[in-house]
């Protein structure tokens, strides 16, 4: 069983504290710490305004969230970290450890879904209201496979 599960996008501003929004909200059988983290953060930057609002739209309020880098310290060996991307992957190791690979998942290969979580940086308002949709998809399913690991 998993003790902590890190989300992990490029700047920590947009996808990942939108994944842990919506596994925060979702009803796992078990405790488990969620945390997002960002893969290049040069500074605590807060949430994406766009995705801020289409969450704030969905009932969802990060208004205190700050990004931070995904550090060596934050993982442990019952720490899951899933990637937005599969090329985020190489970076998350090269912070991590090479030997933390099994560890470390493309949240939508997981979950058994082909394609990944668009990132929509730069893009129209309507395109975050997609991603909110695509990630709420997926972080249901996360929370059914989480639910059926053993403890």
């Amino acid at each position: 069983m998993w003790e902590k599960i890190i989300f992990v996008c490029s700047s920590g501003t947009c996808r990942a504290p939108l994944a842990k929004a919506l596994l925060d909200e979702s009803n796992l059988k078990y405790e488990i710490e969620i945390q997002a983290k960002g893969l290049v953060v040069l500074m605590p930057e807060p949430i994406n305004q766009k995705i801020s609002a289409v969450m704030i739209s969905n009932g969802i309020n990060m208004e205190d969230y700050m990004a931070s880098q995904l550090e060596p310290q934050d993982v442990t060996d019952r720490t899951l970290i899933l990637a937005m991307e599969q090329k985020q992957v190489p970076k998350v190791l090269e912070i991590i450890g090479e030997e933390r690979a099994p560890q470390v998942r493309v949240l939508t290969e997981l979950v058994g879904e082909e394609l990944e979580i668009m990132d929509p940086f730069g893009a129209p308002l309507p395109s975050y209201g997609l991603c909110f949709e695509s990630m709420s998809k997926t972080i249901r399913k996360l929370a059914n496979w989480l639910n059926e690991q053993e403890a």
